[in-house]
């Protein structure tokens, strides 16, 4: 009996352990099968995700098809404003319209002389624009300041301290002026030969000051059409008011500042309409404030006397040719940066009497010159007195070369 009972759990035993393996396998199926409807579903919102963005994106690009379809618009300035619904404008042909207003625009945009966009067909106003200068103004802009700073100009000690005095004291210090009582300088003319570092002084304040650099030629200011002239010049200190403290760096100004004649030309009238509009800006009823001016020129004796009077160009600089010490300083600057054998600098010095500053540059650069056309790596006192004996000759009337011997005695 026993062994009987034995066996019948044995068999009861069998006969449910496939039974549990079976419930285990199912319950690893079903395991299985969550998973991956979870991974389904994470996918479908996933797809759904990019659905939705690129309905966005497809929205966006059927805008902007629909903007590069539409027509243009004509700028034009509003003349004045008639009540909530109507005004006065001028298109850019010069025609005076009465046209509707944009209800959404706010009505303390909408001043006389504002930029703005007109519809067309109706002329009406779509929206308000921001004042803009001239490309050529603008760009006047100096973005990345100059790598020359007040070591590069040598021989130009006294000059440098009068700039820095008239220039960069009264941005970095102007309670000095108001304690003293006077008022700061409003701008520098800088004159001298050509080549005498002028426009490199210029540079190394741009480099030196923290403040925004604006550098116009004055034959930029020179136009052909009837008013533009003076236009860029408010538009020119319009930008430096805007991004003050700013300095105005106009170079050659003898391009519109030459002095007024009576029997005058056309262009001559418009250029002279321009010195008119620089005068103004310069002294006259708006405060320049932190605006500072730096003008040079090569040719002092022809400019306006109304240009140098006290109250516009309050120092005037003169930067003449390097004397013998000034000479020496620049040669040195210049030779330092390059590979040299055996350099008598005193004899180079008294054989460059008379030369500018560019001048000194370019012999050092004809030694260079004549150094690597003889397959050398350094620079002798021969190249540099050759160099000299090539630069004369260019500065000799008629083509009349200097004689070498003369420089080598």
């Amino acid at each position: 009996m026993v062994s009987m009972g034995t066996e019948v759990e044995q068999n009861a035993h069998s006969r449910a352990q496939p039974h549990e393996d079976e419930i285990k396998t199912l319950e690893l199926a079903y395991s299985d099968l969550q998973d991956q409807a979870q991974n389904l579903i994470n996918e479908r919102s996933q797809l759904e995700s990019d659905i939705r963005n690129l309905k966005k994106r497809a929205q966006r690009l059927d805008d902007e098809v629909r903007l590069l379809k539409s027509p243009p618009l004509i700028i034009g300035h509003l003349q004045d404003v008639l009540d909530d619904r109507t005004a006065i404008v001028r298109s850019s042909n010069g025609t005076v319209f009465q046209v509707s207003l944009n209800q959404r625009l706010e009505p303390k945009t909408l001043k006389p002389g504002t930029r703005v966009a007109l519809n067309q067909d109706t002329l009406a106003v779509i929206e308000v624009l921001h004042d803009a200068w001239d490309p050529m103004v603008s760009g006047a802009e100096m973005v990345t300041k100059p790598d020359i700073n007040y070591d590069a100009v040598a021989g130009l000690d006294e000059q440098v301290e009068s700039v820095r005095e008239a220039i960069e004291l009264p941005l970095t210090s102007p309670e000095l002026f108001h304690k003293v009582g006077i008022t700061p300088p409003k701008g520098i003319l800088l004159v001298g030969p050509p080549g005498c570092g002028k426009t490199l002084l210029a540079k190394a304040v741009a480099n030196q000051t923290d403040a925004t650099f604006i550098r116009m030629v004055g034959s930029e200011l020179a136009q052909k059409y009837i008013g533009e002239g003076g236009r860029m010049v408010r538009e020119l200190f319009s930008l430096a008011k805007d991004k003050s403290p700013s300095i105005i760096f106009l170079d050659e100004i003898d391009a519109i500042g030459a002095k007024r004649l009576d029997g005058s030309t056309s262009g001559d009238r418009e250029v002279q309409r321009t010195l008119m509009q620089l005068l103004a800006e310069l002294d006259g009823f708006d405060a320049l404030e932190d605006v500072k001016i730096i003008a040079a020129t090569n040719r002092p004796d022809i400019l306006d006397d109304a240009l140098l009077r006290p109250g516009r160009f309050d120092r005037i600089i003169t930067i003449p040719l390097p004397d013998e010490k000034g000479r020496k300083a620049i040669l040195s600057l210049h030779i330092s940066a390059m590979s040299t054998k055996r350099i008598n600098l005193q004899r180079i010095v008294e054989k460059t009497e008379g030369y500018s500053g560019a001048e000194l540059k370019a012999t050092c650069v004809e030694a260079g010159m004549i150094a690597i056309r003889d397959g050398r790596s350094s620079i002798t006192n021969d190249d540099l007195l050759q160099a000299v004996v090539r630069i004369n000759e260019k500065k000799s009337n008629g083509g009349r070369s200097a004689s070498p011997d003369a420089l080598y005695s």
